[in-house]
């Protein structure tokens, strides 16, 4: 009977040693993958960044600005949140290969530049990182990523005063810094949405039993 349960054990042991190796390939394949997806569409973006730019530019009777040495600088972002309709706080949306994207995220201290999805899925967080909630105007604006290492995967090891900067698709530049990390209960909900932040980053724990979570202010 020893024997028996001894041989059970073993290819329970070897079982769970296999399911393991599988899962952690697949999680391989997923990160290269999102890592691919986000060299090829961050430049689309850049580009439809580029093009939005020198449009706006013609029409102002503007000469056009050498790409990356002045960044544009909304606006709107001088204006109290509290005088802003919805409308106001709208931020415009570009479509690339199926999907709607809203800008790109930089985050230099772990040397990333990652296209951000107007809105979450499950699926669509296999692609690229997504708004969870809120807008750049509205100085609420939560964004949400897979833990892969070319994702969100290294967001815990940002420290106090670490760049974080946000363009959008017309162009404008919003510059963070990071004020604050924590881990949260997945039920967390309310205080990743709660506004006390201008923005809010956060990924899942491996296991998906807590949330890691990066507070950012506007510089």
């Amino acid at each position: 009977m020893k024997s028996k349960a001894g041989i059970i054990c073993i290819a329970l042991g070897a079982l769970l040693l296999s399911g393991s190796l599988i899962l952690s390939l697949y999680n391989r394949r997923e990160d290269v993958v999102a890592q691919e997806t986000a060299a090829k569409v961050v430049p689309q973006i850049v580009e439809q960044i580029q093009q939005a730019q020198a449009e706006k530019e013609e029409k102002e009777g503007r000469p056009q600005s050498d790409t990356g040495k002045e960044p544009n600088r909304d606006p709107a972002l001088k204006v109290p949140v509290e005088l802003l309709t919805e409308e106001d706080k709208k931020m415009t949306e570009v479509e690339i290969d199926g999907h709607y994207y809203i800008g790109c995220l930089s985050i230099p201290a772990l040397e990333l530049e990652l296209p951000i999805m107007s809105d979450w899925s499950y699926s669509k967080l296999r692609v690229s990182p997504c708004r969870y909630n809120g807008t750049v105007r509205g100085e609420d604006l939560v964004l949400m990523a897979h833990n892969y290492k070319s994702h969100f995967g290294y967001i815990s090891q940002l420290k106090l005063g670490d760049r974080v900067v946000f363009t959008d698709m017309d162009g404008n530049v919003t510059e963070y810094k990071v004020v604050g990390t924590d881990v949260l209960e997945p039920t967390a909900v309310e205080t990743v949405t709660s506004g006390d932040y201008d923005l809010t980053l956060f990924t899942c724990t491996y296991g998906g039993k807590s949330r890691v979570t990066v507070y950012c202010d506007k510089n």
